[in-house]
């Protein structure tokens, strides 16, 4: 799609996968890199200390980017992570912000191993992967960030069917397909959204960024909607549990 989304591809692929992460954050990271995965210190020092211990650990790493799109200077991409011939398997989801030369300058992002079984019978990156209407791009962000502030944040779900078809395709591995599903789940495992952080779309797929409770744990999580025909057709969910302070090395996930 452009050159932002190429440089993101290059870290993942030839920094993570092809194990060349000094060359690839000297390459494709700017100035400064703000980090907001837990585990990893801000700027270029802080992503080689951990890719080299993680590359060490994992010398087989089979990574494949499944969906990606640019939204002025930030990009969204989920990835498939195979590591080890399988011993782990992983799917991410992942934010990046960058400056006016398509340097990677932020970074957010959501990992999760992938469910030996699903509800709906979907895996977490099955589906369609192609951006499309990407003249529909604004009105697709208005009406996921209006789904987003009136029934996830405002906990109406009165309004859900205004916004989510009923049919929805699901991929969390916990929830059946169809708006009632999700309603459902929401009401039963005390799935509250505490606060968006971040919408950012391109076409038919719009990212969102946010802030929730579930069963009163805090969590993060990074929900991908694709939108058709005004409505949201279906959804895919890499979340994270928000770890005590303590064990940060930087500002936090968000």
């Amino acid at each position: 799609m452009g050159q932002r989304l190429d440089n993101v591809t290059a870290i993942y692929l030839e920094g993570i996968r092809d194990g060349n992460y000094v060359d690839a954050v000297n390459k494709y990271v700017g100035q400064r890199y703000t980090q907001h995965s837990t585990p990893v210190r801000d700027g270029k020092d802080g992503f080689i200390e951990f890719f080299e211990d993680f590359t060490t650990r994992n010398p087989i790493r089979d990574i494949e980017i499944v969906r990606g799109f640019e939204d002025g200077s930030f990009v969204f991409v989920q990835a498939h992570q195979s590591l080890n011939n399988g011993e782990f398997t992983y799917v991410t989801a992942d934010i990046f912000d960058t400056d006016d030369d398509a340097k990677l300058i932020e970074h957010w992002d959501m990992i999760a191993e992938v469910e030996p079984t699903s509800v709906s019978g979907r895996t977490p990156i099955d589906g369609p992967t192609e951006v499309t209407d990407l003249d529909k791009t604004e009105v697709n962000k208005q009406l996921v960030s209006e789904f987003a502030a009136k029934v996830l944040v405002g906990a109406d779900p009165s309004l859900a069917s205004t916004f989510v078809h009923a049919d929805l395709a699901q991929h969390d591995a916990h929830i059946a397909d169809g708006l009632d599903a999700l309603v459902n789940y929401a009401a039963v495992n005390g799935l509250a959204y505490k606060q968006i952080h971040k919408v950012i779309g391109s076409g038919n797929f719009v990212a969102v960024l946010a802030e929730a409770e579930i069963a009163g744990t805090a969590t993060a999580l990074i929900d991908l909607y694709r939108v058709e025909n005004g409505l949201i057709a279906e959804h895919w969910v890499v979340s994270e549990v928000i770890t005590d302070p303590s064990t940060w090395v930087n500002s936090g996930k968000f």
